[in-house]
């Protein structure tokens, strides 16, 4: 648990760091690397990927096969603080997560944005900047059928670009109204294309990647192996699993799983909910909120106190804000820079 601590405290200096400062040198390094996967594979595109591999299953390698036709696999793998677009804790961390990527087969593995402690909109203008900067060429992204989607992904592959606004999803060169709310993995794909089409606008990017859609495979459920790895039953989930990410379980298991199991760090959260100015890191109605409920006895407590919002997950992105304490001001300076550096996690063995 202290090292875990040790790495959390390391990745919350790291986000301050990319605030302000770039690592030019770190774009020309990954470019040459691309270059060098490309002659060794003998493709000349780049296929990117954001999947948080949290663990990687069958259903990511499917996509990742998929994409792999189009040219050299890059996955972009968030990221610092090892919490999720979702709020929470990753299973393993970052490191762990892209040996699971290598191993399934993605040529490069690069670090992707601090998703856990920034607001969807926030995250997805990293990501897309992240795609722009790799050179991107093809994005894949894995959907579930339903007839909103249908009619998005018929947009998109004809240039178009998606709006989307509570209960209502509009294509934005048409003005046609597609549908009015879509499945959160869904959402994804409709929020990526607006957000091309208004970093284009805004930052002139000229960034207009093609989609690869691959239909989800159905049986696998991340929270069944989720489950299933906590207890350290892998057999019940092995047909969700591809074999290199049940060996490297195994191999996790055989030197200790929990170990490598991340967790919140309560101490840090409850400092900072019971005696922080919390105006600094969350919007001064919520701040007033959390501040006027105090005192708390554990993070359980601050949840029940926390109102509802349109993201059923706004509520464990509001503990994962009080437990990095970084300022809104730097948090949206950080997504102003991004990417400040990009960072290597892994190297297909084909490369040398």
């Amino acid at each position: 648990m202290y090292l875990h601590l040790q790495n959390f405290l390391n990745d919350r200096l790291k986000v301050i760091d990319d605030a302000e400062y770039k690592n030019k040198e770190s774009f020309k390094r990954v470019k040459e690397i691309i270059e060098e996967i490309k002659d060794v594979e003998g493709k000349d595109k780049v296929v990117c990927d954001f999947t948080e591999y949290n663990p990687l299953h069958k259903g990511h390698k499917y996509a990742l096969e998929e994409g792999k036709k189009y040219g050299i696999f890059v996955s972009v793998l968030p990221g610092p603080l090892e919490r999720s677009g979702r709020g929470v804790p990753y299973l393993f961390d970052r490191y762990i997560r892209a040996r699971m990527a290598i191993e399934a087969g993605a040529d490069l593995v690069v670090e992707g944005p601090a998703m856990g402690i920034l607001g969807s909109g926030q995250y997805m203008r990293c990501l897309i900047k992240m795609f722009y900067c790799l050179g991107a060429d093809y994005i894949v992204r894995g959907y579930i059928p339903e007839p909103t989607i249908e009619k998005v992904i018929e947009k998109i592959n004809k240039g178009y670009h998606i709006r989307v606004k509570p209960y209502k999803i509009i294509c934005i060169e048409s003005g046609e109204v597609l549908g009015e709310k879509l499945e959160i993995d869904n959402y994804v794909i409709a929020s990526m294309s607006q957000t091309i089409y208004k970093l284009n606008e805004e930052e002139k990017l000229n960034f207009n990647p093609k989609f690869i859609f691959v239909r989800r495979l159905e049986g696998i459920s991340g929270t069944k192996i989720r489950e299933a790895v906590l207890k350290g039953r892998f057999d019940s989930v092995k047909d969700m699993l591809p074999e290199s990410t049940l060996k490297i379980l195994e191999d996790l298991k055989s030197v200790g799983l929990e170990r490598f199991i991340l967790r919140r760090f309560d101490d840090l959260i409850l400092r900072t909910a019971n005696y922080d100015e919390l105006i600094k890191y969350l919007p001064e109605r919520l701040a007033k909120h959390i501040e006027n409920n105090r005192p708390y006895h554990s993070v359980n407590e601050i949840k029940a106190i926390l109102p509802n919002g349109f993201s059923k997950h706004v509520k464990e992105r509001v503990i994962s804000i009080l437990e990095a304490r970084i300022s809104k001001e730097i948090r949206k300076k950080y997504v102003s820079n991004y990417p400040a550096e990009i960072r290597i996690l892994g190297i297909s063995k084909r490369i040398s």
